[in-house]
């Protein structure tokens, strides 16, 4: 798993973001400024049979963690419409919280709901910039994670019972995740929320 080869394209999605996100409501936003664009030389993220070495490693392996929390936190709601949408809060923030809010919103309005688990096939950590310079101002450390999810076991059933997912849904599919930490000084383990996220066009990956 590479961490440094993304550093540039990081930058740019960052900057991206920064406009995303600044239309969120009660939301912190980043900057309008450009953000770096360099990431610190790491060495391959630490795994679970390893301790995280240096600070990039570190939240390389916390973002990672995140994203998987984030994927849980989804199926969870989906899954069980009794659960308040307010936990998003523990996994997404920005623009990313406005949009999940909206769509579970939606789909319990229709009485939708989920069966079986959303997986992980693939995770890659492509870039990790560190920059705490302006945390009210939204300029605060950013993780890019590139995942391919598994959905072949998962489902969407109406008020009755009935599939609402089209028979040319693919198995797998790839997304580009921004997880930022707003309160890396404090808490710059368990404060990462995915920011911002961004459908990628990429072969399908084996199912997990």
């Amino acid at each position: 798993m590479t961490i440094s080869r993304g550093a540039h394209a990081l930058a740019t999605a960052a900057l991206l973001l920064a406009a995303v996100t600044a239309c969120a409501d009660d939301e912190p936003a980043p900057p309008a400024s450009d953000p770096p664009s360099t990431a610190d030389p790491v060495s391959p993220p630490a795994t679970s049979a390893t301790t995280p070495t240096t600070t990039s490693e570190a939240a390389a392996a916390d973002a990672s963690a995140l994203v998987r929390s984030f994927y849980a936190v989804r199926d969870e709601l989906r899954t069980d419409p009794a659960v308040k949408l307010t936990k998003l809060r523990s996994v997404a923030i920005g623009g990313e919280l406005s949009a999940q809010r909206t769509l579970f919103a939606r789909e319990r309005e229709q009485g939708q709901h989920q069966t079986g688990d959303t997986k992980i096939a693939e995770l890659t950590v492509e870039g990790v910039v560190l920059d705490n310079s302006d945390p009210e101002g939204g300029r605060v450390p950013t993780v890019q994670v590139d995942v391919c999810y598994d959905v072949g076991g998962v489902d969407i059933l109406d008020s009755n019972g009935t599939s609402v997912v089209s028979d040319e849904r693919p198995d797998t599919g790839w997304i580009r995740y921004l997880v930022s930490n707003y309160n890396f000084e404090a808490d710059p383990s368990g404060s990462w929320r995915v920011a911002s996220s961004q459908n990628l066009e990429r072969p399908p990956c084996d199912r997990a």
